[in-house]
């Protein structure tokens, strides 16, 4: 199998999942594009590292000649993902370390399990060493965030999505951590889809000219008029078969809102910041009016409150904290002894 079409078994539930789906946003997985990504962070990483010089203690310590094998090793229990990351980073300091992984992205592992070994050049993986838990701990520490507010909505309908709130340059790993996690990708970014939020509604008028002389003026569109606006601009600027798989999505924060906008069939409608009464009563009003459109509740999503959000019957829920809140997992590079040594 190539590189750019790992698919790990954990994540091929999620993408079969996802082809049940009537529309859904673009899913990240380990592609070219994602490698791209990968290589330009990675550029970065060993500038910010090694700088001109290089790694002084390990030439000063260690001969070039000496080789080395050491396991990857979990300190504390998680979700493994990144280990195609991992495999570029040893290639792209030195091709001759050898990687060895033991667990596939995804996996859920316990404290002290050997996830990878590696073999080589000893001052090569002294020097990659920080690097490499670096990227593995924080992809790692996303998947196993995402998981445990996958766990908390088992039992109901509701998935679990991320957000653009990421680290720059990080957002299609990030986003493929989440995937390993179990979780679900909202858009990439804003090219991905539409997304109108009170802030573009917000800012229509004061933008006009007209406006200027009265600053009560009301927004240029109502909620329902910005998705038939946002539709009519489509099937005249965007081509096929884009125009078929470009989802619109609309954010209300009352439920008069969803009343307005539920009529014009927005593919989803963002509930924002309303509490699971409000959730509950909105969710019954979608399925009285109309059941093709989608709800994702959003703002303030917390392992506390996920549960009742769930169970008011929304069919998504958008987690920030997946990414932005993220702790690393704790993971540790341990020495082996010779050089056929097995972890």
């Amino acid at each position: 199998m190539a590189r750019g079409d790992f698919v790990p078994t954990q994540l091929a539930l999620c993408f079969a999942e996802d082809l049940a789906l009537a529309k859904e946003f673009h899913q990240v997985v380990w592609d070219e594009q994602l490698e791209a990504d990968c290589r330009e962070i990675l550029k970065l990483a060993a500038r910010e590292d090694l700088g001109e010089a290089g790694d002084w203690t390990t030439r000063a310590l260690i001969p070039e000649e000496a080789l080395g094998s050491a396991a990857v090793v979990v300190r504390c229990a998680g979700v493994i993902a990144g280990l195609p990351a991992a495999e570029m980073i040893l290639e792209y300091f030195d091709a001759r370390l050898e990687w060895l992984p033991k667990v596939e992205d995804g996996r859920q592992v316990r404290p002290g399990e050997c996830i990878a070994r590696i073999h080589g050049p000893a001052a090569s993986l002294l020097t990659v060493e920080r690097l490499l838990l670096n990227m593995l701990g924080r992809l790692s520490g996303v998947a196993t965030l995402t998981r445990r507010y996958v766990d908390a909505v088992k039992g109901t309908k509701a998935r679990v999505y991320d957000t653009r709130k990421t680290t720059p340059g990080w957002r299609r790993l990030e986003k493929y951590a989440v995937r390993c996690g179990g979780g679900h990708n909202h858009r990439t970014g804003l090219f991905q889809a539409v997304l109108i939020k009170d802030n573009h509604l917000a800012a229509d008028a004061p933008l006009l000219p007209t406006a200027r002389s009265c600053a009560s003026q009301a927004a240029l569109y109502t909620p329902a008029e910005a998705v038939r606006r946002v539709r009519q601009y489509i099937e005249v600027h965007v081509p096929q078969p884009l125009r078929k798989e470009l989802i619109v999505e609309l954010e209300v924060d009352t439920l008069e809102q969803l009343e307005q906008v539920l009529p014009v069939g927005p593919d989803i409608v963002l509930l924002d910041n309303m509490s699971p009464a409000e959730l509950r009563r909105a969710v019954l009003r979608r399925d009285e009016c109309n059941p093709a459109v989608e709800l994702e509740a959003s703002g303030g999503v917390d392992l506390d409150r996920i549960g009742e959000i769930a169970a008011s019957g929304v069919d998504r829920i958008s987690v920030g904290a997946l990414t932005h809140s993220a702790v690393c997992l704790d993971l540790g590079l341990d020495w082996l002894r010779g050089e056929t040594a097995e972890c």
